[in-house]
């Protein structure tokens, strides 16, 4: 790809391309592209999505110009400004209230960038060993340490859950505070006595690694490093080796003094050297009675970052209601904006993530829907949200949910869109998620309207429900799941309209080798169909809550009904 410099981003050069691409939805001198208007249903309907609309969106936010529209960086900014003014420019409203200035919410968080004078050693059997950080280990600090100096004996402690509604409890009642947790990603597998325990096959929010960064904080422990496989984390060391080697942002008072990943084959010789058999102990953690296992061993580390506050924004708008008493509640539709930026080395070579699947295909697509939504508004009242700061542990949804412009009891759902169908479109739709709720049932109404099958369900091994931006939302009482994702969902069940199934099936899934890599970069030939299908979808189906008379509700026994709406 072509790589510009700052120097190159002219503000005459920067107001032509914004402006360029604000004409798209007026009609004036926009550019030509094949397949305008697509009706994006199978079905008959008065909803009409623009290809050519949603194609411009997403070649732009992906572009190199924006930089990989990276938090706390230039592209961001761009980012936010085109975001704000295609929602004017669709007709969304600003929100009501305080916590919104016009079309964005700020978003307050620290970023830390770990420097290379950083370093961990390891002790133990009187032998000395300093693994090599991005290829044995990768670590930080959060919450705003500037300088982390330690030295702290090891404590391994399983899968490091407590859990008191599986009657588990990995901790007992060690006192952890100032010791280096070592643990593993995953949560406990289900057996033969007990098929369902932690979910069963799927994984539950015990066994992301956020829950477990979370759990060390709350015990005070010194840090944690968290044993990687590929199997367990659901994805490759490339994954953390590239979250870490980026800025690392989080809320004010987040996080712990050490946090980070440790490579198994670095995790199996310290344990080795501690005179411990790392499979023998991971046998023990599978069950109840496992009590943590003290290594023989320190570890001494210095964690140098470089810190700074940075303001990002949300950005969001309405589509108000039409109902006298029910517009007082809303449904919000979400992609998050930001990907992981531009980088360049100590050698002097530039790198971007442009992120045109993750998430430039997301947030496209809402700005499209928010355009038909605005000419066809429900009875409740339509939010659409861009939320800042999802690759850096969904800051920007975390804010909105703390500091909620629309009352979240009033808020029916939140449907996202995280990394789209960009192969083609299917006679299937993934509802991954919405079978927590009564959104299944809405969904199964409107993929039967639209002449779609609802994709047959997958146990969820890499806890996608936990990874995207919905996720806040459920946790604080509201219904809410990611649409279909094409990163996430990419797994072979989705039936392509078109022939041979095999070979689009294996561009769904060999973009998961380009999932957070500088690869993942939009490609002029793409079919959108598949795209514009789903982003019809997710609208409709927010049309179908924005108009039922009763809000959605959680299914009995899920764990998030029992979550009181603030």
């Amino acid at each position: 790809m072509t790589i510009l410099k700052p120097s190159d981003f002219s503000p005459r050069y920067l107001k032509t391309l914004l402006l360029t691409a604000c004409c798209l939805n007026t009609g004036v001198h926009a550019p030509a592209f094949a397949g305008e208007p697509v009706m994006a249903t199978r079905a008959a309907t008065s909803m009409t999505l623009s290809e050519r609309n949603l194609r411009a969106h997403l070649s732009f936010l992906a572009d190199d110009l924006l930089e990989g529209r990276g938090t706390g960086q230039r592209g961001g900014d761009l980012a936010v400004r085109y975001l704000e003014t295609q929602a004017a420019l669709v007709g969304l409203q600003v929100l009501p209230g305080n916590k919104v200035q016009g079309y964005r919410q700020a978003v307050d968080i620290l970023g830390s960038q770990t420097l290379p004078e950083s370093q961990i050693r390891f002790f133990a059997s009187a032998q000395q060993w300093m693994p090599v950080p991005g290829k044995d280990v990768v670590f930080g600090s959060s919450g705003g340490r500037q300088n982390v100096k330690f030295s702290a004996p090891l404590l391994f402690v399983g899968y490091g859950i407590h859990a008191p509604e599986e009657n588990w409890d990995d901790f007992k009642q060690a006192d952890v505070r100032g010791k280096l947790l070592v643990m593993m990603v995953n949560d406990p597998q289900p057996t033969a006595e007990e098929p369902q325990r932690f979910g069963g096959a799927a994984l539950t929010y015990y066994g992301r690694w956020t829950y477990k960064f979370e759990e060390a904080a709350r015990r005070g422990a010194a840090g944690v490093l968290l044993i990687h496989t590929d199997a367990s984390a659901a994805y490759g060391w490339n994954v953390p080796q590239t979250s870490f080697s980026h800025e690392r942002f989080s809320l004010p008072g987040m996080g712990n003094p050490l946090e980070g990943w440790i490579q198994e084959d670095a995790a199996r010789q310290l344990f080795t050297a501690a005179g411990l058999d790392l499979d023998q102990l991971r046998q023990q953690a599978e069950r109840r009675d496992f009590q943590p296992v003290l290594l023989n061993a320190t570890a001494q580390a210095e964690v140098h970052n470089s810190v700074r506050q940075v303001r990002q924004y949300n950005v969001l708008g309405m589509v108000p209601g039409t109902d006298p008493v029910l517009k007082s509640e809303a449904v919000i539709y979400s992609a998050h904006w930001d990907h992981l930026g531009i980088e360049t080395d100590a050698n002097g070579k530039t790198q971007i993530w442009n992120g045109a699947v993750d998430n430039a295909s997301g947030s496209a697509a809402l700005i499209e829907m928010a355009r038909v939504a605005v000419r066809q508004p429900t009875r409740r009242t339509q939010i659409f949200l861009w939320p800042a700061a999802e690759e850096q542990y969904l800051l920007g949804s975390a804010t909105y949910v703390q500091q909620a412009p629309w009352p979240l009891a009033k808020t029916a759902a939140d449907l996202n869109l995280d990394s789209m169908n960009f192969v083609a479109a299917t006679k299937d739709i993934g509802v991954a998620g919405s079978e927590r709720s009564s959104l299944y049932h809405s969904a199964v109404k409107v993929a039967k309207a639209m002449k779609l099958r609802i994709a047959p369900s997958v146990p969820d091994l890499g806890g996608a429900y936990f990874r995207a931006d919905h996720f806040n939302f459920a946790r604080v009482g509201i219904p809410a799941f990611n649409v279909g994702s094409a990163v996430f969902s990419g797994d072979g069940h989705f039936d392509f309209d078109k022939a041979p199934q095999e070979v689009y099936l294996k561009k769904m899934r060999d973009f998961k080798q380009d999932y957070h890599t500088v690869r993942d970069v939009y490609h002029p030939d793409w079919d959108l169909s598949g795209m514009l299908q789903q982003a019809l979808f997710t609208l409709r189906l927010g049309q179908e809550v924005g108009n039922d008379s009763k809000m959605p509700v959680w299914n009995p026994g899920e764990a998030f009904g029992k979550i009181p709406r603030q």
